[in-house]
């Protein structure tokens, strides 16, 4: 509360004391918003719907700065006397006021929601001294001469003399690609707009509606044709629409004109009055304004700033343009031409720190020498960009028709325009986006400096970076293929050429062009590239935009890393016997590999044992989706039937024909006993399993067994009774070979031919036959008898000749 008195005795203090001007015009500022009747909650009752959807397009909130001044507040300051209301600020919190009455002013110092009053201006019209101000610059020498057409006919407008303010900037191509403002809308605050309902400058803009509304914020109506010609001179930089002789930056935009300034005076409540104009501005839904106004200097000294005070934040106008600036408005502000004055400086609110800020060059990209020089005193790169106000082509005050002026002022308006295509062109991107981008494309992007800040913006640039800022890709591989996902701002003359470069080329060749139909709008657009043909893996692609003739410019590239396709190799033909079955999944190298048999369509229960013939397919796939696919074509050969195994006894002494018991006509045979060939399979001796494999000309074989069983009892039964000497002559031993079914005594004797015996033995032999050896290798030659006896019988006598 003391802070509060002292600022009003001090303001007291500095009215009656100030012998220079009598101080009228007052700013009230308020402690709060209490008893306001609005809510941020309910934001329809004080925004247009526009204004609302501009907050919400870049996510702002709605605070308490949104909410009008508190009416009953506004009611008591004007009912505490002879007071005025000229206007309201609810961004700052403050009424302006017009008053002489003192006893009013100290009533209305005495509210306690007064913060505090503060002079702002004299009384109206009462100024002796001359005016101190000049909106436009003076340069010596003459205008560069101009081309009276375009340089490119292929330009949608006919530029006439404004061609090189617009080509300087690649303007054209904006307008070309159908950006022209359509659907946008500026304020225009100035001084007046004199005679724009008559010059044939603004035909256009008048008979399509596009001026959608007025206000005179210094007698406050709606009228302001009558004042000034500086606004109407800025206005025609953006609005006119004459075909080869002069066009506009931006003739289709939609308008609101307010008159802020007041030529006759300058004191702060012009600033509080262009204030009041940008929360005007907010409240319709105005995407952009364009300011060529700016202070430094006032009608009293004592109100002048100094170049400290211009730090972006600090003078009235600076707040509520950075004010404007978080609302969502894109403010374009005219630097001030006072680089050959004593100030030297930018002027406010061209100092704020959320505003573009616009120098002053010609045609060429030559700076003006009047432009005024950054940067602000805390140290803001000043101006952000420049446009062309040295011999700017402008409307003729009194006839419409073009003409050359200098200055700021102009650079201003030619940019907003500029601007107001390129936004229009990329609504998803914030004002503070299309500054900085624009800031980007500029001729001193890299090396910004005092008298141009970043440059000369280039839209064709701009509009390139955008682009770039609002693309996304996405590569997704599967099934042996890359999908591409293209996120890109793009219209039916726009397209993307693929590019593509395998490891070991060297250049990349353009595989496909991607187009989009409709208006320039976001799209997303879907390439896919088949891999399945490629060996080697790490595959680079880049992304190319054509933006019909007018340029092209790569987008991003990026490589794709992959599993090559797998190879199983050859097809397959197999052969396998009936009976058997075949394991697929051993006939191909499959690791790591997903696969998957088939025959005939219908996938392979098991592949592990199949035994049906047919064409078997195999897809194999590798974790990139890429698969190879093969087939075995399987066929089923008939094999041998041996039949059931045997079983066979024989007798022991007696030998066995193998090869009669099976038929194996045409047959590769093989007998085998524990593993052995059998030598002699016709006949066999020995008891035991006898295995037969028995093969066809196709491989196939068929195994049977026979068991052999030796059996004495049936060798006794069928055994003839006899006996053999032999051999005869002998020389070594004689064998006597004796066959009886039943039990019998043996009895041998030999003699000599002279009657004497040699040998004398008796056996008794079990039924069956025996060998019996006489060894007669110690005898002399000669004849002997062999006499046999079988239960002292005598069967035989055998006459022998030892040799």
């Amino acid at each position: 509360m003391k802070k509060t008195i002292l600022l009003v005795v001090s303001a007291l203090f500095f009215i009656t004391t100030n012998s220079q001007a009598q101080f009228t015009r007052y700013i009230v500022k308020l402690t709060d918003k209490g008893y306001n009747p609005f809510s941020i909650n309910n934001p329809i009752q004080y925004l247009t719907q526009r204004s609302i959807d501009r907050r919400n397009r870049y996510n702002i909130a709605i605070d308490s700065t949104d909410l009008p001044v508190t009416p009953r507040y506004i009611d008591s300051i004007k009912n505490a006397g002879a007071v005025t209301i000229l206007n309201t600020s609810k961004w700052l919190n403050q009424v302006a006021i017009q008053t002489s009455d003192a006893a009013a002013l100290a009533k209305i110092n005495s509210f306690p929601f007064v913060l505090a009053t503060t002079p702002i201006g004299s009384f109206a019209n009462t100024s002796n001294k001359p005016v101190n101000k000049k909106l436009d610059a003076e340069i010596t020498g003459n205008t560069a001469p101009r081309s009276t057409s375009n340089l490119i006919s292929a330009d949608y407008y006919n530029y006439g003399l404004s061609y090189a303010q617009v080509h300087l900037h690649n303007g054209e191509f904006l307008h070309n690609r159908g950006f022209r403002g359509q659907g946008m809308q500026m304020a225009v605050l100035d001084a007046g707009f004199y005679h724009y309902l008559t010059l044939p400058t603004f035909d256009s803009i008048r008979n399509n509606g596009q001026v959608l509304g007025t206000w005179d914020f210094v007698t406050g109506n709606a009228s302001v044709n009558e004042d000034h010609t500086h606004g109407m001179n800025c206005l025609s930089t953006i609005a006119a629409n004459m075909p080869g002789s002069f066009m506009g930056t931006a003739p289709k935009t939609s308008f609101y004109l307010f008159r802020t300034e007041d030529v006759s005076s300058e004191y702060p409540i012009e600033e509080q009055n262009w204030v009041a104009g940008m929360e005007k501005a907010d409240s319709l839904g105005v995407e952009i304004t364009s300011t060529s106004l700016g202070y430094y200097n006032f009608d009293n000294p004592a109100l002048n700033y100094t170049y400290a005070n211009l730090d972006g934040n600090t003078t009235l106008s600076a707040r509520g343009a950075d004010i404007a600036a978080k609302k969502g408005m894109l403010c374009v502000i005219a630097a001030g031409n006072e680089g050959n004055n004593a100030w030297h400086y930018i002027i406010t609110p061209s100092d704020a720190d959320s505003v573009m800020a616009v120098g002053a060059v010609n045609t060429s990209g030559v700076v003006g020498s009047f432009s005024s020089y950054g940067p602000s005193s805390d140290g803001q790169i000043k101006p952000s960009v420049a446009a062309v106000g040295v011999g700017s082509v402008i409307a003729n005050p009194s006839t419409g028709q073009p003409t050359y002026g200098n200055g700021t002022s102009f650079a201003t308006p030619i940019m907003a325009g500029l601007t107001t295509c390129l936004w229009q062109a990329f609504p998803e991107i914030n004002n503070m986006g299309i500054i900085n981008v624009l800031q980007q494309s500029a001729t001193r992007a890299s090396n910004p400096d005092n008298r141009m800040g970043y440059g000369i913006p280039d839209m064709k640039k701009a509009f390139v970076l955008l682009i770039k800022q609002l693309y996304s890709q996405q590569a997704d591989v599967a099934n042996c293929n890359v999908t591409f996902q293209l996120n890109a701002k793009t219209d039916s003359a726009i397209t993307i050429d693929v590019e593509r470069k395998l490891p070991g080329e060297l250049n990349y060749n353009t595989i496909n062009t991607i187009s989009s139909t409709g208006g320039f709008k976001m799209n997303q657009l879907i390439f896919v590239d088949d891999l399945s043909m490629f060996s080697t893996s790490g595959i680079s692609y880049r992304f190319k935009m054509n933006i019909a003739a007018d340029t092209s410019f790569y987008l991003d590239s990026t490589t794709v890393n992959f599993i090559p396709k797998p190879n199983l190799g050859a097809d397959k033909l197999i052969s396998i016997c009936s009976g058997n079955s075949l394991n697929l999944t051993t006939q191909f190298a499959t690791t790591g590999l997903n696969t998957n048999w088939t025959i005939n369509g219908a996938n392979v229960t098991n592949p592990l044992a199949v035994n049906m013939p047919g064409i078997y397919q195999l897809i194999a796939t590798n974790a990139s989706g890429c698969a190879d696919t093969v087939t075995l074509t399987l066929t089923i050969n008939t094999k041998p039937n041996l039949g059931n195994d045997l079983l066979f006894t024989k007798c022991t002494d007696s030998t066995f024909n193998l090869l009669t018991l099976f038929n194996t006509t045409n047959l590769i045979t093989n007998w085998t006993i524990g593993g052995i060939a059998v030598t002699n399979p016709a006949a066999v001796l020995s008891e035991g399993v006898y295995m037969l494999i028995a093969e066809n000309n196709f491989g196939c074989a068929d195994t049977a067994l026979v068991t052999i069983s030796n059996d004495n009892r049936i060798c006794i039964a069928a055994l003839k009774e006899e006996v053999i000497i032999s051999p005869n002559p002998v020389s070594d031993n004689l064998t006597i070979l004796v066959a009886q079914k039943n039990a019998v005594k043996v009895d041998i004797t030999i003699h000599n031919s002279i009657g004497k015996m040699m040998l004398k033995q008796t056996y008794q032999q079990l039924p069956g036959q025996a060998n019996y050896s006489i060894p007669f290798k110690k005898w002399s030659g000669g004849v002997y008898f062999v006499t046999l006896r079988l239960n002292d019988e005598k069967v035989l006598v055998k006459k022998v000749v030892k040799q």
